[in-house]
């Protein structure tokens, strides 16, 4: 496994979905003081894949600079807000998402050796039933 290049990617991905929040915190800012602004960059947004958050903003650097300059002013300050507590955050929050995993899965197996037990107990009784001398009532 490629450590630098997996640590690269999630870079890109986190880079992308910043991008996507700061397209929404200027929307929500526009609805408010210019909504003939907000109404363009939603419909280019829509028209426009957000997924790769450099290629949008490449894109809407040609059509409107203005909003493409405040939305990556937007999102570094989003990025240095969050940057400080985000790795804690990251590894804290898969260790407490492996660990309810692990528990769910063991109590998936813990309900599963139940039910087999049961099962095997309920088998052997019926076994013992029909195995059981039978008295004749004359």
């Amino acid at each position: 496994m490629d450590l630098k290049q997996s640590a690269k990617d999630a870079a890109r991905v986190l880079t992308s979905y910043l991008t996507y929040q700061a397209v929404k915190t200027v929307l929500s800012q526009l609805k408010e003081t210019n909504p003939a602004h907000a109404y363009w960059l939603n419909a280019f947004s829509t028209k426009e894949a957000l997924q790769d958050g450099e290629a949008y903003l490449q894109t809407l650097l040609s059509e409107n600079a203005e909003l493409a300059m405040r939305i990556m002013i937007s999102r570094q300050h989003i990025a240095e807000s969050i940057c400080e507590f985000l790795p804690e955050m990251v590894v804290t929050g898969i260790q407490q998402a492996n660990m309810e995993h692990r528990r769910q899965h063991l109590e998936r197996l813990t309900q599963l050796g139940d039910a087999e037990h049961a099962v095997e107990s309920e088998l052997a009784l019926d076994s013992d039933i029909s195995q059981e001398p039978t008295v004749d009532s004359e």
